[in-house]
């Protein structure tokens, strides 16, 4: 059973509410239309671990912080490629204010950051904001030779 906790996501199919927890097997449908939902949650250093790493699908990662300008831009970028390729991905943010094991691990230079993680194993690394188009081909691109999980 998780203890990450879970969010209330709009399908932005039907506009229903859904339930969507933060860790789970496999990628968020919505309840009422079936169709896959984006799934956007926090991480921090105590559940990246079973957020990020634990993750059937690949896991974006937005190391970001209050402060940063350019990370306020990319935010809804990265909203809309989670929404976008919604079932494809996962979206992680994670404050490196608030979780500075994290920021150490992935040797946080500048903000943001973002990876792509394909079972807890880094593909891709990028610093500093992009619109949407471009971080959607970087994401797409760091996915072209994925193999599917087993049983996936």
């Amino acid at each position: 059973m998780s203890t990450a906790p879970a969010t209330t996501v709009t399908c932005p199919h039907c506009g229903r509410g859904n339930r969507v927890p933060a860790a789970a097997e496999g990628s968020p449908r919505c309840g009422n239309c079936k169709q896959p939902l984006p799934w956007i949650v926090d991480a921090g250093d105590d559940d990246f671990a079973e957020v990020v790493e634990g993750a059937t699908v690949p896991v974006v990662v937005d190391l970001w912080a209050t402060w940063c300008g350019p990370c306020r831009m990319v935010s809804p970028a990265l909203q809309k490629v989670a929404t976008d390729l919604a079932g494809r991905i996962k979206l992680a943010k994670v404050d490196i204010d608030k979780n500075p094991r994290l920021s150490q691990r992935f040797e946080v230079q500048a903000v943001p950051t973002l990876l792509v993680l394909d079972r807890g194993r880094t593909v891709a690394r990028q610093a500093g904001a992009a619109p949407a188009p471009a971080l959607r081909q970087w994401v797409e691109q760091s996915l072209a030779g994925r193999q599917p999980a087993p049983g996936g």
